[in-house]
């Protein structure tokens, strides 16, 4: 490939940007999420022109965590080779997000929420990205049997080292969740966001009260899945295709894929149409307008898909 130069055009190019909870982070409404389709099983061209469309397009923060791939490490491994190649020059333009908390090496230091997993784990994504630090670093889930004054010391001092501009807890439960922000203000560290599951399907965040509880205490929510795995994409309104996630049996099931489920799917596709917008549209605009969301994380298996994503910025959401 040539030499890359960003679009000049890049910061009106549609894009939108929201304030984390009551921070000095401006994040995009669309974040690039590189669970799926950034690891070393990838092409690694096609990840390149994924990242360099996203940031052409005004897409400013790349998620990711340890565990990224597969294989384990490589999404990591990806974004720092595409970092040498191309966007090195724009790091300071970039939100760098990374993760620790699920299954990352063998023993008992290689998951779950303890200071000696959590440091260690970031040296290591560090080094794959060939950073000096991420901007975001998060406790990817709540750990039950470690200390929370532990987990979330741990993130303090990682602040305080200089290996992260902020925080962040991902997958915590509400009770766990209202802790941290008390103790992580106290500590000069404020909690800058909150990763969660919420999209159409799933309104857990919302029924369990973690929306309100970000929103009213100023901290930032990003929303992963927002498609609920491609549910919400249309591609299952007539049937399974062979090449999905669904065949493959991994994330999605086909006994998730009910009679009601498909009634719903095709009512609130049929809604989509009627205003001129896919059903993937409405869904990442559903999540967008709802109070307290900064952000949403997609996924892209190709430009293209991303740009079709991205027209939810100004898509309207279903009726309910």
């Amino acid at each position: 490939m040539e030499h890359y130069l960003a679009n000049e055009h890049r910061y009106d190019s549609g894009m939108e940007y929201e304030r984390c909870g009551r921070s000095g982070v401006l994040l995009p409404k669309v974040s690039l999420g590189m669970w799926h389709n950034f690891g070393n099983v990838d092409p690694y061209e096609r990840s390149r022109e994924i990242l360099r469309f996203a940031f052409d397009q005004g897409i400013t923060h790349f998620d990711l965590a340890n565990n990224y791939g597969p294989a384990y490490g490589t999404a990591e491994e990806t974004l720092g080779r595409v970092l040498d190649d191309d966007l090195r020059p724009y790091r300071d333009e970039l939100f760098i997000s990374t993760k620790a908390g699920y299954d990352m090496w063998p023993g008992p230091y290689g998951d779950w929420g303890s200071r000696k997993y959590l440091m260690a784990s970031l040296d290591q994504s560090l080094k794959r990205m060939r950073l000096d630090y991420v901007d975001l670093f998060y406790s990817h889930r709540y750990d039950p049997n470690t200390p929370l004054e532990e987990t979330l010391q741990a993130l303090v001092d990682i602040v305080r080292a200089g290996k992260a501009l902020y925080v962040g807890i991902s997958n915590w439960p509400l009770e766990p969740t209202k802790f941290a922000i008390e103790y992580l203000k106290q500590h000069d560290t404020p909690l800058l966001i909150y990763q969660g599951k919420l999209n159409m399907l799933n309104r857990e965040p919302i029924n369990e009260g973690i929306l309100q509880c970000c929103h009213e205490a100023g901290v930032g929510f990003i929303a992963f899945s927002p498609l609920a795995q491609g549910l919400l994409t249309g591609r299952y309104l007539n049937g399974i295709p062979e090449d999905s996630r669904m065949s493959k049996g991994k994330f999605l099931r086909e006994e998730m894929l009910t009679p009601e489920l498909l009634q719903q799917l095709h009512q609130w596709n049929d809604e989509a149409q009627q205003k001129g917008e896919s059903l993937a549209e409405m869904a990442l605009a559903w999540v967008l307008k709802q109070q307290g969301v900064t952000s949403v994380l997609v996924g892209a298996s190709s430009t293209k898909q991303l740009a079709q994503n991205l027209r939810c910025i100004h898509a309207s959401s279903p009726l309910k």
